[in-house]
């Protein structure tokens, strides 16, 4: 508790000085949480595993042999899937608890060594032949199953990005602009059916109840593939009948969702794609004159600041 405000209340006479000692005393010797430094610790320390084993076979990979590899692969993920059913819990659609520290971080790793086995094998020995679309549906349907069976938000989302892969989008943030041909007409509306998809199961199942923290996730990934998809259309496409209304009705979708959950994430992500639509519009229409534009950029950026100081009204539920 900050001093002046000790100092308030004893000047008011409704504590002691040594009372007001005591509280300082309490407030200095007070426990605090490390919980999320360990779990981002151990996170890291799986991760690290994998790369330095991935590194120590690199090494070492005439005096081992593919066969040893492949063994040596298949025990650790046998072995981390194991541990994690050894520990498990009773399923429930409710969120649940991990019943021991390791518990997450072995189906984690087990995940990724599933991933590295799989590589391996389609790699050395053309495993799935020229089937590519069968390596990435095996790990969405098994990470997907083991998300829902064990209660890992971390492992769902290995599970859409697997998903994404397999309908050919890769999702993950970094590289979503940048290795996607959006000038593929077929991409462009795969994108928008698993955008439409990964939302509307957010909502059917956060609706029911079934791990309803989960919805965040989908919602997440579901959201930036729809609107990148809505803008894609209109610059590559050049659509505009068709992406305009698309994008101005997931706009709204979007922030009449943030408004009824309250969620600010949600409703940035809706503004600032849309705020990135109508910029890309503007300049599109070729009469409009350099001044007309830099009055545009004026007024939208103080826009931009109306809406960071008045976000809170906008969230606010309506009266009844």
């Amino acid at each position: 508790m900050k001093a002046h405000i000790l100092n308030k209340l004893e000047t008011e006479g409704l504590i002691t000085h040594e009372q007001s000692g005591k509280i300082i005393a309490g407030e200095l010797m007070a426990p605090f949480s490390v919980h999320w430094e360990l779990k981002t610790l151990l996170y890291l320390g799986v991760l690290l595993l994998n790369v330095g084993l991935g590194w120590l076979i690199y090494l070492n990979l005439d005096e081992i042999g593919h066969g040893g590899i492949i063994a040596g692969i298949a025990l650790v993920c046998a072995g981390s899937f194991a541990y994690a059913w050894r520990h498990r819990v009773p399923f429930s659609p409710e969120k649940t608890e991990s019943p021991s520290p390791f518990y997450d971080y072995a189906l984690l790793l087990g995940c990724l060594t599933f991933l590295i086995l799989e590589g391996y094998l389609q790699y050395q020995y053309g495993f799935f032949g020229e089937k590519y679309g069968l390596a990435t549906f095996l790990p969405a349907v098994l990470f997907l199953a083991t998300a829902y069976r064990f209660d890992h938000k971390g492992i769902l989302s290995m599970g859409i990005t697997a998903l994404a892969s397999w309908v050919g989008i890769a999702v993950t943030p970094l590289t979503l602009l940048r290795n996607n041909d959006f000038s593929d007409e077929r991409l462009i509306y795969m994108g928008l059916l698993l955008g439409a998809m990964l939302t509307g199961a957010a909502l059917f199942l956060g609706d029911r109840n079934i791990k309803k923290h989960f919805s965040f996730t989908y919602l997440n990934f579901g959201s930036h593939v729809l609107f990148v998809a809505c803008l894609a259309g209109m610059m590559e496409l050049e659509r505009y009948w068709v992406f305009v209304p698309l994008l101005a009705a997931v706009t709204a979708a979007f922030m009449g969702y943030a408004r009824r959950e309250q969620s600010f994430y949600f409703l940035i992500v809706a503004v600032v794609y849309a705020y990135v639509g109508v910029t890309y519009l503007v300049f599109q229409v070729e009469s409009f004159l350099s001044e007309v534009i830099f009055f545009y950029f004026i007024f939208s950026c103080g826009g931009i600041i109306w809406f960071l100081l008045n976000y809170k009204k906008i969230l606010s539920p309506p009266q009844q």
